[in-house]
């Protein structure tokens, strides 16, 4: 059973850092693409960075420069270092794992999101 599971969300006043891991665990046979995604009130869910497994990055241009996305292959943790934070930041942040498996097809999966609140 695959699990995904966020950690070091919290508030914050604008200007602060926080660092968001996401720690997988569970049988499966290899890692892909990990992504952070987030989630406003009243929008929909948007990418906001994202890591291969060889270490290529992508990033939203609304965090560019401001936020890292990487990863530790050996813990099958990705990390988010999220500096100079904005109020508009402000957003449930989801860890989403690309996984395959032996013998079956692979799938996505989602963490319960972390809240992060960027005070102004």
């Amino acid at each position: 059973q695959v699990q995904v599971v966020e950690s070091g969300g919290g508030l914050v006043q604008a200007g602060g850092s926080l660092r968001l891991s996401c720690a997988v665990s569970g049988g499966f046979f290899r890692i892909n693409a990990m992504g952070w995604y987030r989630q406003a009130p009243g929008k929909q869910r948007e990418l906001v960075a994202s890591i291969t497994s060889g270490g290529s990055t992508n990033y939203a241009d609304s965090v560019k420069g401001r936020f890292t996305i990487s990863r530790d292959n050996a813990k099958n943790t990705v990390y988010l270092q999220m500096n100079s934070l904005k109020p508009e930041d402000t957003a449930v942040y989801y860890c989403n794992a690309d996984i395959d498996f032996a013998g079956r097809s692979g799938r996505s999966y989602w963490g319960q999101g972390t809240q992060v609140t960027v005070s102004s």
